[in-house]
């Protein structure tokens, strides 16, 4: 199912994978939800502490996603700017909008909030939620390629971190020349590398140097 050729076969065997992934999430109950999300946010926190000062784009929580907000009240306690993106071309990249609490809003795709005219940013570093990824660490999202096209276009392309459950861990998405894979994945067990051939668990405070040297490498 990896040839190019059966793109309408994998694009329907995606569907089937998705809609499965987003019912298990929405089941998962609130005391279990909040759980996680506290264990994510923590591995985030440590993990990523350089993000401290950057501008960070994040989406905000549907479905029963993983809940980025806890982590950028911190990082935006600690000098970052935050960023949510909005549809702006169906068939374009993302443009990230400058976000803070009282921000105005107004709904956009999915009538999920996006900020309402403020300033347009370009994130060092974006949190995309996931509703499925792989052992090479590409993500299944919802089917619109937003953010596929977004990081194909940026330069240079941000930090990608994807968040999701590990029971949203799949043998491939059977990825295809235009999906891009996370640099690194956070869940409720912990931090991965997205590497050549697999995903890698990584150490926190491992992360936090590669994260460090990766802003030195590829500075704004």
């Amino acid at each position: 199912m990896g040839d190019t050729d059966n793109w309408e076969q994998i694009s329907a065997w995606r569907k089937q994978q998705r809609s499965a992934l987003i019912a298990r999430r929405e089941a998962v109950s609130l005391t279990q939800h909040q759980a996680w999300n506290k264990t994510m946010t923590s591995f985030l926190l440590t993990a990523f502490a350089p993000l401290a000062g950057v501008t960070i784009g994040f989406c905000w929580p549907y479905r029963n996603e993983f809940d980025a907000r806890f982590a950028i009240r911190h990082f935006r306690e600690h000098g970052a700017t935050a960023a949510l993106p909005a549809v702006v071309d169906k068939s374009g990249p993302l443009q990230f909008r400058k976000w803070w609490p009282g921000a105005p809003m107004v709904a956009g795709v999915y009538d999920i909030p996006v900020p309402d005219g403020t300033e347009t940013v370009y994130p060092d570093a974006v949190i995309v939620p996931m509703n499925g990824y792989d052992e090479q660490g590409y993500r299944l999202g919802y089917g619109g390629g937003y953010f596929d096209r977004t990081l194909s276009a940026a330069t240079p392309r941000p930090l990608v971190i994807g968040t999701g459950y590990e029971f949203s861990r799949l043998p491939t998405i059977c990825p295809q020349p235009h999906d891009i894979a996370m640099e690194f994945i956070v869940t409720e067990s912990g931090v991965y590398h997205a590497g050549a051939d697999c995903l890698a668990r990584i150490d926190v405070t491992a992360c936090a140097q590669l994260v460090t040297q990766r802003f030195v490498t590829h500075p704004r």
